[in-house]
């Protein structure tokens, strides 16, 4: 019987949290890169990289639960962001973007968003880009936080972290 070679582990990124990979993150959503995404350095432009970040966060609560986010009563607007940076990536890399729920209130959430080289069959990448981002669900009409909606909490459960 043959045995399976052993996973190797993933490569540190120079100023990458200690031990931070893909297997951390509940929720990985791929996604592509273009040839509009590199700028005049040749890398993905930093603004990239929060696209990113919706991309995979509003499509991967849309596609789960369904609802169509142009006539839901409650939408969530991004009250605050921010990434740090590990290692370049360029077009035409494929990218997997990790999610986890690091807090979940009444009318909020807080993300831990990672990219990673998309790597088919391999196990623990290394964080490429550390982002976190902020939902604060509001009604669509008046603008005023509302709680999160049912089946979006139910997901957004799903994916929570302590870590």
């Amino acid at each position: 019987m043959a045995s399976e070679p052993p996973v190797s582990p993933a490569p540190v990124v120079p100023g990458a949290p200690d031990g931070l990979t893909s297997d951390d993150f509940p929720v990985l959503w791929p996604v592509g890169t273009r040839w509009a995404d590199n700028d005049m350095f040749g890398h993905l432009n930093n603004a990239v990289y929060y696209q990113l970040f919706d991309t995979a966060i509003n499509a991967w609560i849309n596609t789960t639960t369904g609802l169509d986010p142009l006539t839901t009563p409650a939408l969530g607007i991004v009250a605050e962001s921010g990434c740090r940076y590990f290692s370049e990536l360029h077009f035409p890399e494929g990218l997997v973007v990790g999610v986890a729920v690091t807090r979940l209130g009444r009318s909020s959430v807080t993300y831990r968003l990672g990219v990673f080289r998309a790597a088919p069959g391999e196990r623990a990448q290394p964080v490429t880009a550390l982002g976190h981002w902020v939902h604060v669900y509001v009604d669509r009409s008046s603008r005023k936080p509302v709680e999160i909606p049912a089946a979006i909490r139910a997901l957004l459960s799903t994916a929570r972290v302590d870590r």
